[in-house]
């Protein structure tokens, strides 16, 4: 008995095969091994073609079926995560209207920021809890104004998970998670945000039907099962966005608990069970994937846009040519810890929500041309994205977080021993690294959701550790160089 997994990417999409018995992922495979198009037609839009994601999904269930020579029959049930943010207009046909503006572009920033003016804060962030900002809902707002010839045309509008999930098995559904990503979901009611709809003009028929995010969301029709090579039938039970997925994938389900990740960009996820915000909107909240009207759930993020973006930069420009990530670290190793008193602030990949959506720039503070070399500035740039992790972090703990234990994949900047230590040290919180990725805690997802495990801890109970990170014996180093870069970045922010 097998799960099948899918994470719908913006880089790429991929496919995990978990055996339902052991938990074990049996195959897994990405595609394109290219990074999929992002399509800017102007500065601060970003669009990719649907049928994109529908041919990727293909491939990589092609593969995944090669691999391991499973029966198709034998898998029982299908999950789901996916780009959060996106938006994609079909019209009654089913036809894609446009391509899919996705979670980077950014032209629905004014939308939003004009519906938290003219609604108030204290309508939206008590409902919301948070401002409407640059949300799927606020992207289609710019679609009603901008483009309304084809927002005549909509019948649904969908997230990239739903629009995955139609073209599986013919049937257009969202969960609270979902509508609180389109910031449409009103946490006071416990009921989509119809104050915000009529606020911007949309029927409400125009969203598709909300269902519990573990359940029975459609079975693959027979003309879907003939594209992938699966069996008609197969139940969808799961589908969730990638960071409350990724929480999921690393058994984050609980008050307290806190999953991070650090790809491009940098993600810390911590479950709060208080229906909270923070005043200035800093913040996101989200619906978590567990989260009902009985128990209180909120995914409360922040996310630095900076983060391995940064580490790449420094690479291509600062480390001397064909040094790898892992020659870097050792390079930055020889440096001390506060790099001798070289600061980065990591803000050059546009506005930040945790800067209250001001865009600031990377900048470079202290450089002594006499001491400091390239160890140095590899280690203020790691340095530099964990403070900014940290600077979240703290505003996570004044709606009420506390963060004690981080989970998160062995991947990506967390492969550095100097990022995790700092991020442990600076932080006081122990790291739990384990060997997971999105698509095999999709899989799992749909295990719970289609009965096959009881709850998460059957789900994730081959869930293994592989690391623990714990914070260091005298952490007066770490907070002493966090102290100078917080000054420099509030000074920063005066004077801009």
């Amino acid at each position: 008995m097998y799960l099948l997994g899918y994470d719908i990417g913006s880089s790429s999409v991929k496919a995990a095969l978990v055996d339902a018995a052991t938990g074990k992922c049996v195959a897994s495979d990405f595609f394109p091994k290219n990074e999929a198009p992002i399509k800017a037609p102007r500065q601060g839009w970003a669009e990719q073609d649907p049928e994109n994601w529908w041919r990727y999904i293909k491939e990589a269930t092609a593969s995944v079926l090669a691999q391991s020579c499973v029966n198709p029959a034998d898998i029982k049930a299908i999950g789901i995560s996916y780009q959060m943010h996106g938006l994609v207009a079909i019209d009654k046909d089913g036809n894609v209207l446009r391509d899919a503006i996705i979670w980077c572009d950014s032209r629905g920033v004014p939308y939003g920021e004009k519906a938290f003016g003219e609604l108030g804060h204290d309508v939206c962030l008590p409902r919301l809890l948070n401002s409407p900002g640059n949300f799927t809902a606020a992207k289609l707002s710019w679609l009603k104004e901008n483009e309304p010839e084809v927002f005549d045309k909509i019948y649904k509008v969908m997230l990239p998970g739903d629009y995955v999930a139609m073209r599986l098995t013919g049937e257009i559904c969202t969960n609270p998670e979902g509508l609180s990503e389109y910031m449409l979901w009103n946490f006071k009611e416990n009921e989509p945000a119809y104050f915000l709809m009529e606020y911007y003009g949309f029927e409400p028929s125009i969203f598709p039907e909300v269902k519990p995010t573990f359940s029975e969301q459609g079975k693959l029709t027979d003309s879907a099962a003939r594209e992938l090579g699966l069996a008609e039938g197969t139940p969808v039970t799961y589908r969730a966005g990638d960071q409350p997925n990724n929480a999921l994938s690393l058994n984050v389900f609980n008050p307290g608990e806190v999953a991070s990740t650090a790809g491009t960009s940098g993600v810390v996820y911590g479950i709060n069970g208080n229906v909270d915000y923070d005043p200035r909107s800093r913040v996101n909240n989200f619906a978590h994937v567990n989260h009902d009207n009985v128990n209180t759930r909120i995914g409360v993020m922040t996310c630095i846009n900076g983060t391995g973006i940064l580490n790449t930069w420094i690479k291509r420009n600062v480390a001397p040519e064909g040094m790898s990530y892992a020659e870097m670290n050792e390079l930055a190793a020889k440096a001390p810890i506060g790099s001798a008193g070289v600061t980065i602030l990591p803000f050059g990949n546009g506005a930040e929500r945790v800067l209250e959506n001001r865009q600031i720039e990377c900048s470079f503070h202290g450089i002594n041309f006499n001491i400091h070399n390239r160890s140095h500035i590899i280690r203020a740039a790691q340095e530099g994205i964990v403070f900014s992790f940290m600077y979240g972090m703290e505003i996570m703990k004044s709606i009420g977080m506390d963060i004690n234990r981080i989970h998160a994949g062995k991947a990506n900047m967390f492969l550095s021993p100097i990022f995790r230590d700092t991020l442990a040290s600076v932080s006081g919180a122990t790291i739990d690294l384990v060997d997971t990725d999105g698509a095999a805690g999709a899989a799992k997802g749909a295990g719970i959701g289609s009965g096959i495990y009881k709850d998460n801890s059957e789900a994730f109970a081959s869930l293994k550790v592989v690391e623990v990170v714990e914070p260091a014996a005298d952490r007066e180093p770490y907070l002493e160089a966090y102290a100078r870069w917080k000054m420099i970045l509030e000074n920063v922010l005066t004077s801009k």
